[in-house]
């Protein structure tokens, strides 16, 4: 992902306006979060402080299965099917099922979360400005334009960064109390 620009909040070639508004803050959030875990090994990735705790990997997973969600419901004007919450879990609600997400190498990460933006960015290209401003039922029949959805995506992706952070500093702290 290209850094130049990335305090910058304005045009992207191939969107409009609004989208490009959108876009230059989801890419800012989408380069801290990997600049924050890029070199993590397994174990980090793995690490839980406790047996409730949701792991580096599984928080990854977790921005995956949103964005995911979003795509369905925001590209296709439609609640995620029962069939695709299954498919988007353990890693959409996180918690004790997803402590079976365990083993992988960032890069599987890394490529799971690139993919899944790609295909947003893609289909962005093919929405005007308005789409943004389209309103639909949200969290219990609440309105919400899907530019706020799409805000929501990376506020959730900030959100659980922070967590990363902090399980990073827990496991360098377990490592140095250990040795």
């Amino acid at each position: 992902m290209d850094k130049s620009g990335l305090f910058l909040i304005g045009p992207v070639e191939g969107h409009g306006t609004e989208f490009s508004k959108l876009i230059t803050m989801m890419n800012f959030t989408r380069i801290t979060t990997l600049e924050e875990v890029k070199n993590l090994t397994i174990d980090e990735l793995d690490f839980q402080f406790d047996e409730e705790a949701n792991t580096i990997g599984m928080l990854l997973s977790h921005l995956v299965a949103v964005e995911r969600g979003y795509q369905i419901e925001t590209f296709q004007g439609r609640y995620v099917s029962k069939e695709e919450i299954e498919e988007l879990n353990p890693s959409l609600q996180l918690g004790k099922d997803a402590h079976c997400i365990r083993g992988n190498h960032i890069k599987f990460y890394l490529n799971e979360l690139h993919m899944v933006r790609q295909q947003t960015l893609e289909t962005f290209k093919t929405l005007p400005d308005e789409w943004l401003f389209i309103e639909s039922p949200f969290w219990g029949g609440k309105m919400a334009n899907n530019y706020f959805k799409w805000f929501h995506v990376f506020e959730d992706e900030l959100n659980h960064r922070g967590q990363i952070r902090l399980i990073k500093k827990m496991y360098q702290r377990q490592k140095t109390v250990n040795l």
